[in-house]
């Protein structure tokens, strides 16, 4: 069928409608564009499709950078580089399959201004359709100035003969990887010189400090038993077996990396920003939000590794963190060694901030992509911060919960689009809340 496309959606593919009105999502393809697609699934109310032809191109669209990007079907453009076939070659390298693409970036065909676009408009539609605010506060999303090499921690899958791969977008099938360019290049050096056997480990991570240099390895393998490890390089390397347990098998049992001058120690199971120099915005957002006076008591919610609670607490009276996981919250107390006014509390946030009994002037909360669990949320607006700052890296969970916070008495004073992750659809955004009453 030929599509006209209006616009991007939050899962990164271009929507359009057929002749009966029904939503066609198509990847690969760009808002404003007219297009040729074949329905490749159907349901009720919508379908997908996959792009058989551009018929007008959208003045955004750029050939890729990577050659691991789904190539491109017929189009008046140049062509993007070409794969190369899955199967051996000279010295095991290895390439794409044809009309396979990896699944790790899905919008390096759209230039980068017209991605941060793209990302401020999801936003604000995520805010008007499932928060119900029509004319959402939602400001221009920061970018990166060098949208590439940013990854301090990539996944790979691992192929049978030890390559390490991606997924193929919405698809098991692995991508052999022979180059990346959203990684940092201390992971991608760690990235070239990793040899494995095949069979033996199902999943590696190379996490690095991108300001300290630190590098780790982390193998997720199949036996429960560590394997034998050599390097030859300084890189710290961890096993998990498939009990979830790990073991520091060479070097260092965590890494450590810097933000604001502070160091934060990293345990292979802790969360931490992949994007280091866009997290030290994220923290000037949310203190820029939260405006600490020096008598404060600060709530930290989901507060990982310390990373709001520590670099905010010399500015307020004190700090409560409350983290889920045993790993991060044993790096929080690591980190705030030197911090005397730091407590932290280990459980879900929906589990503690009920019974909480400290009384909260301003809190800030960086939950998982699910958003924040009803109970944490009624237990907030119970507390009654004067002033919350809200870290999301799902428009969606944000937009559902705004609403349950305005409802619960607060204003939605402004929403921060922040390109945490560039080439992908993926869109982190830092909103401020403000208690009513204390406006009025």
């Amino acid at each position: 069928m030929n599509l006209t496309l209006v616009s991007m959606t939050q899962g990164g593919e271009a929507m359009g409608r057929d002749a009966t009105g029904r939503v066609v999502f198509v990847p690969y393809a760009i808002a404003g564009e007219e297009v040729v697609a074949e329905i490749v699934e159907e349901k009720k109310s919508y379908a997908r499709a996959r792009l058989v032809e551009i018929v007008k191109p959208s003045p955004a669209r750029i050939t890729p950078r990577c050659p691991h990007f789904a190539p491109p079907p017929s189009s008046p453009l140049p062509p993007s580089p070409s794969p190369v076939k899955t199967g051996e070659g000279e010295g095991g390298a290895r390439g794409t399959r044809v009309g396979v693409g990896c699944g790790g970036c899905q919008w390096q065909h759209i230039a980068y201004d017209a991605q941060l676009k793209f990302k401020t408009e999801i936003v604000r539609e995520q805010f008007a359709r499932i928060g119900k605010f029509p004319d959402a506060p939602v400001r221009d999303t920061i970018g990166m100035s060098e949208p590439w090499d940013y990854r301090n921690n990539v996944q790979f899958h691992v192929a049978a003969n030890g390559d390490l791969c991606f997924r193929a977008l919405e698809s098991h099938d692995l991508v052999h990887i022979r180059e990346c360019y959203i990684q940092h290049p201390l992971v991608y050096e760690m990235f070239l010189s990793t040899e494995l056997e095949g069979g033996e480990y199902s999943e590696v991570t190379l996490r690095t400090g991108t300001q300290t240099g630190q590098k780790m390895l982390i193998l997720r393998g199949r036996d429960p038993q560590p394997p034998e490890i050599a390097v030859d390089e300084p890189v710290s390397i961890a096993y998990q077996t498939p009990s979830g347990e790990i073991v520091s098998l060479i070097g260092r049992d965590a890494i450590h990396e810097e933000l604001r001058g502070r160091a934060f120690r990293i345990s292979p199971a802790s969360f931490f920003q992949v994007n280091t120099a866009l997290a030290e915005k994220l923290v000037d957002l949310v203190e820029e939000y939260l405006a600490p006076r020096p008598s404060d008591v600060l709530l930290d919610a989901y507060g990982g590794v310390g990373t709001f609670g520590l670099l905010l607490a010399p500015r307020v009276a004190r700090v409560i963190e409350i983290e889920a996981s045993a790993s991060a919250i044993a790096d929080a107390r690591a980190n705030a060694v030197d911090v005397p006014n730091v407590e932290f509390q280990r459980g879900t946030v929906e589990e503690i901030l009920p019974g909480l009994k400290a009384g909260v002037d301003i809190a800030v909360a960086d939950p998982p992509r699910a958003g924040m669990d009803r109970r944490a949320l009624d237990a907030l607006i119970a507390l009654a911060p004067r002033a919350f700052a809200y870290v999301s890296c799902d428009p969606a969970t944000l937009a559902r919960d705004a609403r349950r916070l305005v409802d619960g008495g607060y204003r939605l004073v402004e929403a921060q689009p922040v390109d945490l992750f560039p080439q992908t659809y993926h869109i982190e955004t830092v909103c401020r809340f403000e208690r009513l009453t204390v406006l009025e």
